[in-house]
């Protein structure tokens, strides 16, 4: 009897100290949804919608509308129809061709990251999962197995770019979204005919690109590989040596929420920039797209896009982990990959 008095005391506790901590976040979330602060409202909504999960707390406090509005605003600058990056700014360094992957450790104001810097344009290649459909794909690391046994000799890579993604229980992360280039061979997911495609990748001459273009367009500029650009998850970063930030006086400019992101660029000299920045942790909560750019520019971007973030985000060396992914289960799987060939 005096057991069971001892624990309905504590249950009688820990149902006390739950019920004061869920009271406590609601009135954080309302702070952050309701109080003075328009740019913490904006950042905090964007955070919060840009995961699966946690998407309903943007909306505790606020109408749809409101939400909407903030969603769709974004402070990255959009390219015009049929606008790319000058890929005459790119000249490829023969001589720094020969040196090693290096491998960065990249801290900013509220975030810890990785970056790999490859000085071989030539080596970095988007990686598939062979087939795409609406089923789950697979992780990097499952990518560099899938093509070390075709007989590639891959060092490492990041994921790329979005896919079908309605949820925890309604996603397809085998069915990209847009346009895929991969050695040479276009695979368009979504046929949007003469209209153009957010597109990043290199053209046949190893120079990276970002372009607002048709796949007549693409095809073209020799494009060898390329990934979809989603404008508000996964937008171009830097064009022609300049941030994409539409940076507006006396007004917060973030573009986006503070979450783990993924990006890639490439320096005048040509080597590429991989960049994955991890996020929703105690010690690094995430960057937004702004921190990502300028990121991106301090270390001689002169063209850089994102690619998908989140759980998505993920970085492989040496067929280990280098980063610290937010997911209790491991890295999500995802339906392409930017992979780095030794």
């Amino acid at each position: 009897m005096k057991i069971l008095k001892i624990i309905g005391k504590v249950l009688a506790v820990l149902g006390v100290t739950v019920a004061a901590l869920l009271v406590l976040c609601i009135i954080v979330v309302y702070i952050m949804e309701k109080g003075p602060s328009q740019s913490a409202k904006v950042l905090f909504v964007r955070s919060v919608n840009e995961t699966s999960r946690m998407g309903f707390l943007g909306s505790m406090f606020l109408s749809e509308e409101e939400v909407q509005e903030i969603m769709t605003s974004s402070d990255m600058v959009e390219l015009a129809e049929g606008e790319t990056s000058n890929t005459e700014l790119i000249k490829i360094d023969e001589q720094a061709v020969e040196k090693d992957i290096e491998i960065i450790d990249v801290t900013g104001g509220s975030f810890k990251g990785k970056l790999m810097i490859v000085h071989d344009p030539s080596k970095v290649f988007c990686g598939t999962i062979g087939e795409f459909g609406e089923f789950q794909g697979t992780t990097v690391q499952g990518m560099v197995d899938r093509y070390k046994d075709m007989g590639y000799s891959i060092i490492g890579g990041v994921n790329g770019g979005d896919f079908i993604d309605n949820g925890a229980n309604s996603s397809f992360t085998a069915r990209p979204l847009g346009a895929v280039y991969s050695e040479g061979q276009v695979y368009v997911m979504d046929d949007f005919g003469d209209e153009p495609y957010h597109l990043c990748g290199f053209t046949k001459d190893n120079v990276f690109f970002i372009g607002n273009i048709t796949l007549a367009q693409a095809e073209e500029m020799g494009v060898r590989d390329a990934i979809y650009c989603v404008h508000n998850t996964g937008p171009f970063l830097v064009k022609d040596g300049e941030a994409l930030v539409n940076e507006v006086p006396n007004s917060a400019t973030y573009g986006g929420g503070k979450n783990p992101r993924t990006a890639i660029g490439q320096r005048e000299d040509g080597a590429v920039l991989l960049l994955v920045v991890d996020g929703r942790q105690a010690n690094s909560l995430g960057a937004t797209f702004k921190d990502l750019a300028y990121t991106m520019l301090e270390y001689g971007a002169v063209n850089a896009a994102a690619m998908d973030g989140g759980t998505s985000s993920q970085m492989i060396y040496q067929d280990e982990i280098i980063n610290h992914p937010y997911s209790p289960t491991g890295p999500r799987k995802c339906p392409t990959s930017w992979l780095v060939m030794e």
